[in-house]
């Protein structure tokens, strides 16, 4: 099993940044892809960013295209989504997610199958 736990959500004011980590445990990550989620209320789960573990590719958003980057620390094993410029759109739960590669399948489209319990991310005017 892939084990996933988020941390670093929480309340900030629009214009600031917050980064999140997404530790992980129980595999090796080399075959991985790992991708950043995040679902407001009414809204679809939507894909922020997305990386394969190896550093071969990256996605982002449109939305999160020149405010968030999606990182990892190898030696850590751990993800991160650092976010500047926040708004109030981006208030979410914030969830990171991992699958095995898959050749040939973009990121974003991407089956994950292990998921974090996801962390609140709040965004006030």
């Amino acid at each position: 099993q892939v084990q996933l736990v988020e941390s670093g959500g929480g309340l900030v004011q629009a214009g600031g940044s917050l980064r999140l980590s997404c530790a992980v445990s129980g595999r090796t990550l080399n075959s991985y892809a790992m991708g950043w989620f995040r679902q407001a209320p009414g809204k679809e789960r939507e894909c922020v960013a997305a990386l394969t573990w190896r550093g071969t590719s990256t996605y982002y958003a449109d939305s999160a295209k020149g405010r968030f980057t999606i990182s990892r620390d190898i030696a850590k094993n751990t993800m991160y989504l650092q976010m500047n410029s926040l708004n109030p759109e981006d208030t979410a739960v914030y969830y990171c997610a991992a699958s095995r590669l898959r050749l040939g399948v973009s990121l974003p489209r991407y089956e994950y199958e292990y998921w974090g319990q996801g962390t609140q991310v709040t965004v006030s005017s």
